[in-house]
Parts: structure tokens; sequence; C-alpha cells
């Protein structure tokens, strides 16, 4: 595992934990209490789910372009980098399906319910409360991935660095492959 990686897991993890105690802070609720917590604090959880969803679907387009600026640069980079840049997209996708099902499922009228226990309250609350946590925890992990690649692709492209890890060495390359040709009619025949 790299240390982008690692970073990343290990911010995201903590800022899931401390979200997380901070409900335990608050201490126990009991159900008509939780009832009332839950409809204040579901507008604040929904409005969570929107800047995540628009956040990571913002950053999943933009990695398009960060693609295509790894393509056009000077030094070709290795296969390491494109693995990167697709698992930054895959984890922002998940992140964004789960903020999404997150985000119906708690926009469902759970607290006009007069049929649920007043018990459930408390459970629902601790959830929604829970699966906040995460998602924030997931989001910061993948802001701290897409740092990573930037920063790699700065350290390559910007500071035009050849000996980084992730830039592919001409001793490396594959000798089945055809020399494009100097002419440029010759190139789309």
């Amino acid at each position: 595992m790299t240390i982008i990686k690692k970073r990343a897991i290990l911010g995201g993890s903590i800022s899931a934990v401390i979200m997380w105690a901070g409900t335990f802070i608050l201490g126990e609720v009991s159900g008509y209490e939780a009832r009332a917590l839950l409809s204040s604090s579901l507008s604040g959880v929904n409005m969570l789910c929107n800047t995540i969803i628009l956040g990571s679907s913002t950053i999943l387009a933009l990695m398009l372009t960060l693609i295509s600026l790894s393509r056009s640069a000077e030094s070709k980079l290795s296969k390491a980098h494109y693995k990167h840049v697709l698992m930054v997209a895959r984890t922002d996708t998940v992140l964004i399906i789960a903020t999404v099902i997150t985000f119906l499922l708690l926009n469902l009228p759970i607290t006009e319910s007069k049929e649920l226990p007043a018990s459930w309250f408390s459970t629902i609350y601790y959830i929604s409360l829970g699966m906040a946590a995460l998602l924030g925890g997931a989001f910061i992990t993948v802001i701290t991935l897409l740092y990573g690649t930037i920063e790699n692709v700065i350290q390559i492209i910007g500071f035009r660095r050849t000996d980084h890890p992730l830039v592919e060495q001409d001793d490396k390359q594959n000798d089945s492959e055809e020399p494009e040709p100097r002419d440029a009619s010759k190139r789309f025949k």
C-alpha cells in the first residue's frame, strides 16, 4: 500500500471516528427526545449529502482533465499513475452511490410516522449520525487521495522531475512498439 493510500485511509478513518465520537458526547437519548433531535438533524445530514454528491461529481468530472494533462506531459507516466487515478475514481464513484442511497433513505418521512415505536427513533437517530460520520470520513479520504495524485502530477509536469517513481523510464519501454512515423502524412494512413 502506498503512502498516499495509507495517509488517505488514516485521515478518513480518524475523521469518521471523531465525528462518531461527537454523537456519544451528546449522551444517551430517549425515543421522544431522539424524534425531536432527528427532525432537527436531518436537514444538516441532507445538506452534507448534497455537498458530498456535488463535490464528488465535480471531482469525477475534473479527473478527465487530469488524465488529459497526464497524457500530454513530456515525461511518459507509468501505469502506476493511471492505476492510482483509477482507484481515486472508483472510490469517488462508490462514495457518490453510498451518499445518494443515504440521502434517499433519510428523506423518508420517518419523523411523521405515528406507527413507529418511540424506541426506534433513537436507533434511527444514531444510524443517521453514524452514516453522516462515515460519509464525511469517506469524503475526506477521497480528497486526500486526490491531493496525493495532484501532488505527483505537479512534481512530474510542473517541476519536470524525471526521476519520480511514476515516470516511466526509456529502458522500461516495450521494444515491440513501432516508432511513430516522422512524416505527418504517414501518421493517418
